[in-house]
């Protein structure tokens, strides 16, 4: 019974979860000085599949348009996904907007159904990219994996920033590997236990692989987290090749504290409390609903 009321309580939080995110996604600029809206389509689309993506992605008409190809995205996740998993056509789609200076990273997405926003959000972060918010679509359900090819590619177009090889690399390893992690423990324990293993790494980096487990053993532990033993491999090698990349991990560490303090200063605003209310309100009506159950 217990499991059944889990699984339940799990589906009707579902809409008080969305119109928190509703919510906290910040709002799309075309301003010009702050950066120009840049819109990622993959190659293989349809017509009438392009026009399904675009009005998913609210883009505007005169937006900078680049396509990836399932090319690239063979380049970036060959090494980590079976040809199989990647497939024959490039589908996935986004649309990257930079903001100003320090208004931090974010994504939300629809019709993708493992990468997580914030296993986007994570990843982005890995890249370099900053100051910059990020929606992912498709025109049906997909593993989302793709999409991160094509939101380096455009971050590199809008800012003319050339981001490392070997760190877009790492960051589709990580899209991958964080997206499978997540199926044996859960999303949220996966997003907690990268962003912290990324903050420790921004302060103290370890020198070999057994020290580098050990590190990733010891924060897991501290989460009540327990890594599947082959699992725990890939994210030895994972970081191993983070810390190899030309990564500046001072810059990963101010932009994980700013996502923080962004959710910190959105939850003490006016319209986070009201959010909080709402959800406070319908948690009050699940109880008083499972009350009448055993009425």
């Amino acid at each position: 019974m217990m499991v059944k009321l889990r699984k339940l309580t799990a589906i009707l939080l579902i809409p008080a979860l969305i119109l928190l995110s509703m919510y906290m996604a910040p709002a799309a600029s075309a301003d010009a000085v702050e950066g120009d809206i840049i819109v990622i389509l993959g190659e293989d689309l349809t017509a009438a599949q392009k026009e399904q993506v675009l009005a998913d992605l609210d883009a505007p008409a005169d937006a900078m348009t680049i396509q990836v190809t399932n090319e690239e995205e063979h380049k970036y996740l060959g090494s980590h996904m079976s040809k199989a998993q990647i497939g024959s056509k490039a589908l996935s789609s986004a649309k990257i907007v930079i903001g100003k200076p320090g208004s931090g990273v974010s994504a939300t997405s629809n019709h993708i159904n493992w990468v997580t926003n914030d296993m986007y959000l994570n990843a982005m972060i890995t890249a370099g990219v900053k100051d910059a918010h990020v929606s992912i679509t498709a025109p049906f359900d997909v593993s989302g994996t793709a999409a991160l090819t094509g939101i380096i590619k455009a971050y590199e177009t809008t800012t003319d920033t050339q981001i490392p090889e070997e760190q877009k690399q790492v960051a589709n390893e990580e899209i991958v590997k964080t997206a499978q992690l997540s199926d044996s423990i859960g999303a949220e324990e996966t997003t907690t236990l990268m962003t912290n293993i990324k903050e420790e790494l921004a302060q103290n980096q370890p020198e070999t692989r057994e020290e580098m487990q050990t590190m990733i053993v010891n924060i897991a532990n501290n989460l009540n987290i327990t890594i599947p033993e082959a699992q725990l491999n890939g994210l030895v090698d994972l970081f191993m090749n983070m810390k190899d990349a030309n990564i500046n991990w001072n810059a990963v560490g101010d932009q994980l504290e700013q996502a923080k303090q962004q959710f910190t200063d959105f939850i003490e605003s006016e319209q986070g409390q009201g959010i909080l209310a709402a959800i406070k309100d319908f948690f009050v009506g699940l109880i008083e609903i499972i009350k009448g159950w055993f009425s």
